[in-house]
């Protein structure tokens, strides 16, 4: 009797400061889209490294699925943390011993960075901790 290999579709999201991104991981052949932008054709080069990183980290694993994620929100920076956060953890929800490789090599592969901007206070020049100069002539 053939036992039948279950190829489901895992999906995982990230988070960092106003960027939200949605990972889509399913069998394929290696394939990775950012907003249907080929991971070889992202740009600035120094987010397209930063995204590439849990993808060198899984080898083989990541050449057996085809990766797809959908970003919004935040500047390109946190979009490009957000994007590799969902990619890490839906790499690690796929293949279980990930998980410890990913955690040894950056905690921020699979732990979400809860910092956000602090809220401004009145009177305080719109800065969140900015006060009025005082002159004491």
């Amino acid at each position: 009797m053939e036992h039948k290999i279950e190829h489901k579709v895992i999906t995982k999201h990230g988070k960092r400061k106003r960027a939200v991104a949605r990972a889509k991981l399913g069998p394929g052949e290696g394939v990775v889209h950012i907003n249907n932008i080929d991971i070889d054709n992202y740009e600035p080069k120094i987010y397209r490294l930063r995204l590439r990183e849990p993808l060198l980290l899984a080898g083989d694993i990541a050449r057996q699925v085809d990766i797809k994620v959908n970003v919004h929100g935040g500047g390109i920076n946190s979009q490009a943390a957000a994007a590799r956060l969902a990619i890490a953890k839906a790499l690690a929800e796929y293949s279980p011993r990930l998980k410890k490789v990913f955690l040894e090599y950056d905690r921020q592969l699979l732990v979400a960075d809860v910092r956000r901007k602090e809220s401004a206070k009145p009177n305080r020049h719109g800065q969140a901790r900015a006060k009025r100069q005082k002159s004491y002539r």
